[in-house]
């Protein structure tokens, strides 16, 4: 009756350990991580207002780019406000339905992301290898329906992996050993065959992960090999240029995301920390990156400012 007792407690919330093993530096977290939100949120709602204000910017680049922006506004929705909240708090739980929201939305809209980095290669290279039927080949629906299905896609593996791991009822002691409710940490407090539920989910991750990833690498062969058969070194770089900062944003989210989901057990270090870059540093960088290394986003922000004493008066 004791044991029956203990598992209905357990099945009705967990503890986020979180942060909480480093109890001298929360207070500076909790600083830093509000100051990096905010940021984040700021130049990803910057993207969202720019592309939708300045028509220079209503093509199909800057359309995927402003669906990546709010994916991952919703993405840092769904995982910062909570951690910010358990840096100040006493009490660190979450319930079992909470937690199971919570990893659904990290991880639909985690595959979203990656689904939409995906296209934007390929917006880039039917750009360069078929410029003259690119406007009729990328119209407003197809955008649209191409960013509906990246959704669709990202929530159906997440609902999959999610469905896995609550199926069953969670007995061992309810200390989640993360910041989040992270599948790997949730999974290993199961009553059920843990080990191979975490293996799912996990081979389910990872092959969502590198399939994206390998699309993404055959998209820029194509690109390059586009690229090299143009005569003008002018025109090369012009080409280059549309694809750097979508380049180098896919090598920090898919570099940082490698680290969480193909780190072995046995490599041990805290998984509270490694998290930390993919879920803090990467959607800040985001739109850094996309901002600054892009001049039609820079005139589009200049010609804003510039309205802006225009409207007061």
């Amino acid at each position: 009756m004791q044991t029956m007792k203990i598992n209905q407690t357990i099945l009705k919330e967990f503890i986020l350990v979180g942060f909480s093993l480093y109890p001298h530096v929360q207070t500076f977290l909790f600083v830093l991580f509000f100051c990096l939100y905010l940021l984040t949120l700021a130049g990803n709602l910057a993207i969202m207002g720019l592309t939708w204000v300045d028509r220079s910017l209503h093509t199909p680049m800057y359309f995927f780019l402003s669906a990546l922006s709010f994916s991952e506004t919703c993405y840092t929705l769904a995982i910062i406000p909570k951690m910010l909240e358990d840096l100040l708090a006493t009490n660190r739980s979450i319930s079992v339905i909470g937690c199971g929201l919570q990893m659904c939305f990290f991880l639909g809209l985690g595959g979203t992301n990656c689904i939409i980095l995906t296209l934007m290669g390929y917006d880039r290279f039917l750009a360069i290898f078929n410029p003259l039927r690119y406007p009729l080949i990328m119209t407003n629906i197809v955008c649209g329906q191409l960013v509906a299905s990246a959704w669709a896609g990202g929530f159906f593996i997440s609902l999959t992996e999610t469905a896995l791991i609550f199926r069953g009822s969670f007995c061992r002691p309810n200390l989640i050993k993360h910041f989040f409710c992270h599948m790997r940490a949730v999974v290993r407090l199961s009553c059920i065959d843990s080990d191979l539920t975490e293996f799912i989910v996990t081979v389910i991750s990872v092959s969502g992960l590198l399939g994206t990833l390998l699309l993404i690498i055959l998209t820029y062969v194509f690109i390059l090999s586009t690229v090299l058969r143009i005569p003008s070194a002018e025109g090369k770089q012009k080409a280059f240029s549309t694809c750097t900062s979508h380049l180098t944003v896919v090598i920090i989210h898919f570099g940082f995301a490698s680290i969480v989901y193909l780190k072995p057990e046995a490599s041990g270090g805290d998984d509270t920390l490694i998290a930390v870059p993919y879920t803090v540093i990467t959607p800040l960088l985001s739109p850094v990156i996309f901002s600054l290394r892009n001049n039609d986003m820079k005139n589009a922000f200049r010609k804003m400012m510039e309205k802006l004493p225009a409207l007061k008066k």
